[in-house]
């Protein structure tokens, strides 16, 4: 719908990593067929090689070469996991919560964190056998909205019902997103968070650049495995483990 608007969208698909090989599917252009020939589209799938957050440290740098390239609206697609998912919202100007209407997912199955982070709220799959259930939960999350902290004061979260089998909701979606752009752009609450967010993700990287010398270091790097085996084994706390290791990196 947007390509066809005009817009340029890229879109940074992030998949899970193993834990065991580091590998990932990296399937997001087979689920994204007619998007992937778009010539006004850009897919890039990338693995999150552990990261919290289900976003890779990457992504925040791949958003500003995308705008650099002229492609005016950037959908980052996270793992949507875990309350880490936190680091999504320091890299984005609105953050969506998509749920499916018949995933088990019901209000108290969801983490309150991630919806007080939540922008919009989209219950997808809304056809078929599943529009009742997603009208079901579409009032349940609009009333539960109500009752969380807002994140602005000028934007109330709402709660669309999408699907991609008929296009319905799709055109509501985006001009809620509009709405919330000229909402947050008016009072420079965008301006603000973007700023904000500039900080988060400086301390960010220093903090994986420190625990990466932390590691690499020699006095550290060579009492590892040692440690690590005496604290899987019972023999050692993991407490009295690491104040040895941040000894060793203080010599």
């Amino acid at each position: 719908m947007l390509t066809e608007n005009g817009h340029k969208v890229s879109v940074l698909a992030v998949d899970p990593s193993s834990s065991t090989s580091g590998g990932s599917l990296l399937g997001d252009k087979t689920r994204m067929i007619e998007l992937s020939k778009d010539m006004n589209a850009y897919i890039r799938p990338s693995p999150t090689r552990g990261t919290l957050g289900g976003v890779t440290r990457t992504t925040n740098e791949a958003i500003l070469l995308c705008e650099g390239g002229g492609y005016d609206i950037i959908l980052v697609e996270t793992v949507g996991v875990g309350q880490s998912e936190f680091a999504v919202a320091d890299m984005v100007d609105m953050f969506v919560l998509l749920l499916p209407p018949a995933g088990g997912d019901e209000l108290q199955g969801i983490k309150r964190g991630i919806i007080e982070m939540a922008d919009l709220v989209a219950i997808t799959k809304a056809d078929g056998d599943l529009v009742v259930p997603a009208r079901r939960i579409q009032a349940e999350y609009t009333s539960a909205l109500k009752l969380l902290r807002k994140r602005s004061k000028v934007w109330k979260p709402k709660v669309v019902r999408i699907s991609a089998k008929t296009g319905e909701g799709i055109t509501e979606m985006w001009d809620r997103m509009k709405e919330f752009q000229d909402l947050m752009l008016a009072s420079h609450e965008l301006i603000a968070r973007r700023r904000k967010q500039q900080k988060v993700w400086m301390w960010n990287l220093i903090q994986e650049s420190v625990l990466e010398h932390f590691r690499n270091y020699s006095a550290v790097k060579d009492q590892i495995p040692l440690l690590e085996e005496k604290v899987a084994s019972g023999d050692l706390s993991p407490g009295l483990a690491a104040d040895i290791l941040l000894k060793a990196f203080k010599i």
